[in-house]
């Protein structure tokens, strides 16, 4: 009796560890439109172990969801500023951010101002 209850207190701690996995985080994220929704979006995603990525064109809020195990916040946030998008912790290159459509020239006043409703 002794050793079920041992081998089912391991069992479940291994569980309860292996459910941590996951961490939920939430970036500024620069951009103006739903170009840059997908574009920043296909970017989180092409980074492993993310799991989740949503980013809001009004508030500019990236929700994600990711594998700690297998990435972290500052390799997302690399992996957005090389499609052109800059973070609150990293700034995109002048060469990734040129590379974006110009409607997408979020640090253009002018761009900014198109798309405000």
């Amino acid at each position: 009796m002794k050793k079920i209850i041992i081998v089912l207190t391991v069992l479940v701690s291994t569980i309860t560890f292996a459910q941590n996995k996951n961490e939920k985080a939430s970036l500024e994220v620069d951009g103006v439109c739903l170009m840059c929704k997908s574009r920043i979006e296909k970017a989180c995603f092409g980074t492993k172990g993310v799991k989740s990525a949503v980013w809001d064109v009004k508030t500019h809020e990236l929700k994600l969801i990711y594998d700690a195990r297998k990435t972290n916040l500052k390799t997302i946030q690399k992996s957005v500023a090389a499609v052109g998008h800059d973070t609150k912790g990293l700034k995109a290159t002048d060469e990734a951010y040129n590379s974006v459509h110009p409607c997408c020239k979020y640090r253009d006043e002018v761009v900014k101002d198109d798309h405000k409703e």
